[in-house]
């Protein structure tokens, strides 16, 4: 398992990236580059991912409680399965997220109109 916890890298390139089951609690990835990264099953915890582009990324069991997901790219993004712990995923996390038909929501989740 790759650990990054509390890592600081925002604003980096971190396209492609095999990241799954990393431990990317509390990390900083504020306006990094994750497109079509593999995040499967990755702890993102607390993370701040404000303005991160995940297009096309995999987040498939992901566990994201308490993560900061504001102002991102999820057009593509698999959330098939992901774990917002002690937090329901509502609306309002979602405040200027941008996706697309291609994003897979957690099973009962209906995302806002975009």
């Amino acid at each position: 398992m790759t650990d990054l916890e509390r890592a600081l890298a925002g604003d980096k390139n971190l396209a492609g990236a095999d990241l799954r089951d990393a431990d990317l609690r509390d990390a900083d990835l504020r306006d990094a580059d994750l497109r079509d990264a593999d995040l499967r099953d990755a702890d993102l915890r607390s993370a701040f991912l404000e303005n991160c582009d995940l297009r096309g990324a995999n987040l498939r069991g992901a566990s994201l409680g308490g993560a900061d997901i504001g102002g991102a790219r999820l057009e593509g993004t698999n959330l098939s399965g992901a774990h917002f712990d002690y937090y329901d995923l509502v609306a309002e996390d979602l405040a200027g997220v941008t996706y697309d038909a291609t994003t897979v929501w957690p099973e009962g989740f209906v995302p806002p109109a975009p």
